[in-house]
């Protein structure tokens, strides 16, 4: 009898093609390989001056994301892209699509959006799958039972010309969330705590699979904002087993197998979940009914604190000192005590249909604070026309904030577009390093509500005391 399996090292084993040895890393199949017009360019001119095809473009599917404009007139008509550049990338992957038999989920297209976003929309993430992209969010997908993970160029260019990788197998890590959040406390919370425990480069070399009470109360996007966030911790992919509430989202999906095909999928799926008895390499655990709303005061997601507390003392530690130089606070001080230029709502880790209806609900009937600007992008085409027949834009704009069209956006500047110097930014994105959203840009990482809360406030707020109906 076989010994017990992780998850993750079910899925390793199913798509082994040369296993690993003490010189050479392991050959692994890839299921999906998601590309974008940032990430991709360099790989298709690879392929073309070596005069190969690429090996399955019936396993690749191609959206623009990372570099396309949010503004309606440009995406739309009425207005030329204004950042060359970006133009200029749209354009090069329309060539390289048409001309390697890629399917592009085109400017235009109505299931356009952010890659880790449309993946699961269109149902092609799929649990047990092998899933790839040019981004590093791509754990995203691991919310599924997937082993997601982002690659470089080099990386994309040998998926194209083989639909294999190579790569060191890691190791695995239980991350046990015991208990529930409470009211006010969000996944983006979890998630962030977890980080600040682990530190940024606690998970390297390691799949960290997310387990326990909490995380089986929560729906799949929500799932899918903890594993977004697991390359902060410096994990290679985050993992959460399929369960019926996976089954329910990928039912009658587009690209979900169908008919008896389903039933044949989902018993397959059942069997991925981590073995009794399986041993993990490492584990943690949490008590998710003790956090609370977290938020990032340095300058990378592991600096982060309660919001209800204060910017900690660390004067001496060289990293701690930079961080406060440039992030303009006080050590000691309290965190709400910062304020507040630009808000944005958006990106592969917060911008689904939950995410924006969370944020809605604490501005409805409230305005943002004067002097504060708020952008809020959706993830996809498809999540701006759910939103739009809740008549969420319409509170988002009484608000004061502005509604666009989907795209990464503001999450790292995209399209060249930038705040400005010094600008602090709550932000519902995943980074918070220095210029990410700009030349000298300040950006707190928080959740939705959390960031719609500091809004209204015009400092950082704790969403906990206002009156959300």
């Amino acid at each position: 009898m076989s010994a017990p399996k992780t998850m993750f090292e079910k899925v390793w084993a199913a798509h082994e093609v040369v296993p690993q040895t003490a010189d050479t890393p392991a050959v692994i199949f890839i299921d999906l390989h998601l590309t974008h017009e940032v990430t991709s360019p360099q790989a298709f001119s690879v392929l073309k001056s070596r005069g190969l095809k690429l090996r399955r473009p019936d396993l690749t599917l191609a959206t623009m994301d990372h570099a396309t404009p949010t503004r309606t007139e440009q995406v739309f008509g009425g207005a030329p892209i204004s950042i060359e550049s970006a133009a200029k990338q749209i354009r090069q992957l329309e060539v390289n699509c048409a001309e390697f038999g890629v399917e592009l989920l085109g400017l235009q297209d109505a299931r356009r959006g952010i890659v880790h976003i449309i993946g699961p929309e269109l149902g092609v993430t799929q649990p047990g799958k092998t899933i790839v992209c040019g981004d590093s969010h791509t754990s995203t997908h691991g919310a599924f039972g997937a082993l997601a993970f982002g690659i470089g160029t080099t990386e994309v260019g040998h998926v194209m010309a083989t639909q294999c990788l190579l790569q060191k197998k890691p190791k695995t890590f239980a991350v046990n969330v015991s208990g529930r959040l409470r009211p006010g406390v969000t996944p983006k919370d979890l998630i962030l705590a977890i980080i600040g425990k682990v530190g940024v480069s606690g998970g390297t070399g390691y799949v960290f699979e997310y387990r326990g009470e909490a995380i089986r109360a929560m729906d799949m996007e929500q799932r899918m904002t903890v594993c977004n966030m697991s390359i902060e911790a410096g994990a290679r992919a985050g993992m959460i087993a399929p369960d019926e509430v996976t089954f329910a989202y990928l039912k009658d999906k587009p690209r979900s197998p169908k008919g008896a095909a389903w039933d044949e999928a989902v018993a397959y799926w059942r069997t991925l979940a981590t073995d009794e008895g399986a041993i993990f390499d490492k584990t943690i655990e949490i008590d998710a009914s003790a956090l609370e709303p977290m938020i990032t005061y340095g300058t990378n997601p592991g600096m982060v604190v309660p919001i209800s507390g204060q910017v900690p003392d660390r004067r001496g530690d060289a990293v701690f000192d930079a961080a406060m130089k440039y992030m303009g606070l006080t050590p000691g001080a309290p965190i709400t005590d910062a304020p507040v230029n630009v808000v944005f709502i958006g990106s592969c880790t917060n911008g689904r249909l939950g995410d924006l209806q969370a944020a809605a609900k604490v501005l409805k009937g409230q305005r943002v604070a004067p002097g504060v600007q708020m952008l809020v992008v959706p993830g996809s085409q498809e999540v701006k026309r759910e939103a739009e027949e809740l008549g969420l834009h319409e509170i988002f704009k009484q608000a004061g904030a502005e509604w666009r069209e989907s795209g990464c956006s503001m999450c790292f500047f995209a399209g060249g577009e930038s705040f400005g110097a010094r600008e602090r930014v709550v932000s519902s994105t995943n980074r918070n390093f220095e210029s990410r959203q700009g030349p000298e840009t300040r950006t707190h990482i928080a959740s939705p509500e959390t960031v719609a809360a500091s809004a209204i406030a015009g400092h950082l707020a704790d969403v906990r005391a206002l009156e959300v109906a």
